[in-house]
């Protein structure tokens, strides 16, 4: 799994972080390996100025339609003309992505021949057979560098039970983002709890914050219902749950797949959760990522919970009004976690919270994981070839290290190369400090052994945005109580898990923890 030692907090980026991520990829897991090489996959191996030609092939790709899906686009137009094939593009809103997906992989109508998508549905669409077998592939894939990836990415996102599926084309997972200058001339320290992030949003909410004149807000979350209100109560949820390490699992007990959904950490969360709609605009619980980001980047709030996306979009003159005046630190930890036998919370000790720092147990939330992108296995042998290559010319180094510096692409880093090089960044704009301080950030999330991964398993979009998405928001607006919310959730996913085979259901969860 991750790393298995425990390291002391950075948030600046130095000269130790090629040595760290040397390390990454010394501990990270180890997957089957290919005995022999197809012709297909030998057929990959193409020098990079002399691409494979795929005249008269045409290829229809499912994507979110922004950010995500703009990314995508902007490199398949140029893949078009360096090698002939034609790209057809399908988007959707991010509520209708998976339905989408599903729907064509389950009526066998083979309309999509390239899948952009979460992590999280890999279980849905492996098992099944949905999705081609990339093993060979990747590692005949000269060009694609793949030991570049690093292997919270490789080993995770595009993984299922040792064989890839999927080959990452973006870096996902939740970070804090804050006013540097705010805090630096109030004296505050980034915060290390959750307590602390609310006390510096109530210190900075009612200030001017962007010297309009007007009032602004202390935190910015995107509570719109069924958005992202299931990743962003992780988010804050995760320090209290999980302490031992990314196997032990947030979201259900790993022997007895019981939710972890109805105790005292969760509970907590919940508490803090909505504690934060005090220090938001009065429209929070309305609006989605795209419009918080704005209220962030206008310079209205002193922090923000949100993707990498974030960090790039700050240097962007044409959205952003606080240019390298942004930080990016881990998510806020706890000093109390969940004693998984009463349900109670219990003080961090060294033996409890093995991987805390300064007594404070953080588990970044690896929400979502990062868009990856897959092979219909149903295509036909030519489209697969053309598909790979496709998927393979968007993450390759020479376009994606430029990719992630760009805001509006949706893609965010994932590569070791992206961290150690800077050039690129401070091409897009980005200062030495802002690169040092947004890469660091991201740095000492990855490393992190405690990280948390994203729920994988069948029927993930029902326990997530349907269930835990609908009780949030009706827990937010006052509708049900805290207890009923817990209870409520608690039920449903209880029902989900029975219906879907609770022993089934349990080994998914345990193969995507990477339990044998």
């Amino acid at each position: 799994m991750l790393i298995v030692k425990k390291h002391r907090h950075q948030q600046k980026l130095s000269a130790s972080l090629v040595a760290i991520f040397l390390f990454f990829n010394t501990v990270s897991c180890r997957q089957n390996q290919p005995t022999t090489e197809t012709t297909q996959a030998k057929n990959q191996i193409e020098n990079s100025a002399k691409p494979q030609r795929f005249d008269g092939i045409t290829i229809t790709v499912a994507a979110l339609d922004k950010p995500i899906g703009y990314g995508v686009e902007r490199r398949a137009r140029e893949f078009e003309k360096l090698t002939g094939a034609k790209i057809n593009m399908a988007t959707f809103p991010q509520k209708e992505v998976f339905p989408s997906m599903q729907r064509e992989f389950a009526n066998k109508t083979n309309k999509y021949d390239i899948v952009i998508f979460s992590p999280q549905w890999m279980a849905d669409f492996v098992k099944p057979g949905y999705l081609e077998d990339l093993t060979t592939r990747v590692k005949a894939d000269s060009q694609l560098q793949w030991d570049d990836i690093a292997p919270f990415f490789k080993d995770f996102t595009a993984t299922y039970k040792g064989k890839v599926y999927a080959v990452p084309i973006d870096g996902d997972f939740h970070m804090v983002y804050y006013r540097t200058d705010l805090l630096e001339k109030a004296g505050i320290e980034p915060p290390r709890t959750w307590d602390d992030y609310l006390t510096i949003a109530k210190k900075f909410h009612g200030q001017d914050l962007n010297g309009d004149g007007k009032p602004d807000y202390g935190s910015c979350m995107a509570k719109r219902p069924n958005h992202i209100n299931h990743q962003l109560i992780w988010s804050v949820g995760s320090a209290f749950i999980q302490s031992q390490g990314t196997q032990e699992g947030v979201f259900f007990d790993p022997e007895t797949m019981k939710p972890l959904v109805n105790n005292a950490a969760f509970a907590k969360a919940l508490d803090i959760y909505k504690e934060t709609n005090k220090y938001a605009p009065p429209e929070e619980l309305t609006l989605d990522i795209t419009e918080t980001r704005k209220v962030f980047l206008d310079g209205r709030c002193a922090m923000t919970v949100d993707w990498g996306d974030t960090g790039t979009l700050a240097i962007d003159p044409g959205i952003s009004k606080i240019p390298n005046k942004v930080g990016a630190l881990i998510l806020p930890g706890s000093k109390e976690v969940l004693d998984r036998q009463t349900g109670k919370l219990i003080a961090c000790n060294k033996i409890i919270c093995p991987y805390s720092i300064d007594g404070v147990n953080h588990a970044p939330y690896g929400a979502i994981g990062g868009w990856v992108g897959g092979v219909n296995a149903a295509a036909q042998p030519k489209v697969k070839d053309a598909s790979y290559a496709l998927i393979s010319y968007i993450s390759q180094p020479a376009q994606s290290n430029v990719d992630v510096t760009i805001g509006i692409t949706g893609f965010n880093p994932y590569r070791i190369s992206q961290f150690t090089n800077r050039e690129n960044w401070l091409k897009a704009g980005m200062q030495e400090a802002a690169v040092s301080n947004y890469l660091g950030g991201i740095s000492v999330s990855l490393r992190n052994p405690n990280m948390v991964l994203d729920l994988r398993v069948p029927e993930t979009t029902i326990y997530q945005r349907e269930i835990l998405d609908t009780a949030l928001t009706n827990f937010l607006t006052d509708k049900i109580t805290r207890e009923a919310a817990m209870q409520q959730i608690e039920r449903e996913w209880e029902k989900v898990t029975n219906q879907a085979g609770r022993d089934s259901q349990l080994q998914a969860y345990r193969d995507s923890l990477g339990i044998e």
